[in-house]
């Protein structure tokens, strides 16, 4: 199972960079970080079906850091939403898949996501009308470490505890790097275990949130707490640009960088361990 899902991360990976480097440009960083839990979500944890994508009572992902959205439709497209050809076309003229997640544009997507702060604000709401229903879905929610200074965010997270959210799982990539600079330096988060349990939430800090193993038990861990009645947290300690090099080194100028098609090539390569 493990070894299907670090295959399954490598996809992902390679089509992350075949489509940003067709592309020539996008926000690689935050990307290639969050592939291990993805993979978890998609082919493990989710009640799912590409066949119905907008079945009721389905269990939804909402990526509210919405520059992620290369990432997700690679997931998406390894899945079977739609044919991995079309990731081509991201971010171009009558593309499906513009560069920020678009529920009305790209199928499998489950919220769009505005300025950031707001898709966490909408998984809040549609994880209410889910328990309201009683109809049994899980809600999936991913932040970002820079998102999580939004004050929305916080209001989010405060009104998920008071109604009571179960069901409703977040996600921090929590890789420690933002567009200008660290997060640290530009408007420091920690401790950020505490600040989510001073609100209420259930809270399990994951080590290496680039370890599929690891995400996988979290998330299992995370499910087990919705008879609690609170939401849950999940601290994903990642590394921003997770599995090439170069990218890893860039630090946070990875944000947002180019990437040639050549690159792409030898980054995929890398991700295969081919010579």
């Amino acid at each position: 199972m493990n070894k299907d899902l670090k295959e399954i991360c490598k996809d992902i990976r390679c089509d992350i960079m075949t489509c940003i480097g067709h592309l020539g440009v996008g926000h690689i960083g935050g990307c290639l970080s969050i592939v291990e839990l993805l993979a978890v979500l998609y082919f493990e944890e989710m009640n799912i079906d590409p066949a119905e994508p907008r079945k009721a009572g389905r269990d939804r992902f909402i990526c509210s850091k919405g520059h992620a959205g290369p990432a997700v439709y690679a997931a998406l497209a390894n899945r079977g939403y739609f044919p991995k050809e079309e990731l081509l076309t991201l971010n171009q003229g009558g593309t499906h898949l513009p560069s920020h997640c678009d529920m009305n544009l790209t199928t499998g997507i489950d919220m769009t996501a505005g300025s950031l702060g707001q898709g966490f604000s909408c998984a809040a709401g549609i994880a209410l009308g889910s328990k309201l229903e009683n109809d049994g879905a899980t809600i999936y929610a991913l932040v970002g470490d820079g998102e999580s200074q939004e004050g929305q965010v916080w209001e989010a997270g405060m009104f998920a505890a008071a109604k009571g959210l179960g069901n409703l799982i977040g996600f921090t990539d929590y890789n420690k790097l933002q567009i200008d600079d660290a997060v640290a330096k530009v408007n420091d988060i920690a401790p950020l275990g505490d600040k989510w349990a001073a609100f209420g939430w259930n809270v399990i800090d994951v080590e290496d949130g680039n370890d599929v193993e690891q995400v996988s038990a979290a998330v299992k861990q995370a499910k087990s707490y919705r008879s609690t009645g609170r939401p849950t947290m999940v601290i994903l300690n990642t590394v921003k640009g997770k599995g090439v090099k170069w990218i890893e080194d860039l630090g946070a100028g990875n944000h947002n960088t180019n990437v040639s098609e050549e690159q792409a090539k030898a980054a995929i390569a890398e991700i295969r361990g081919e010579d």
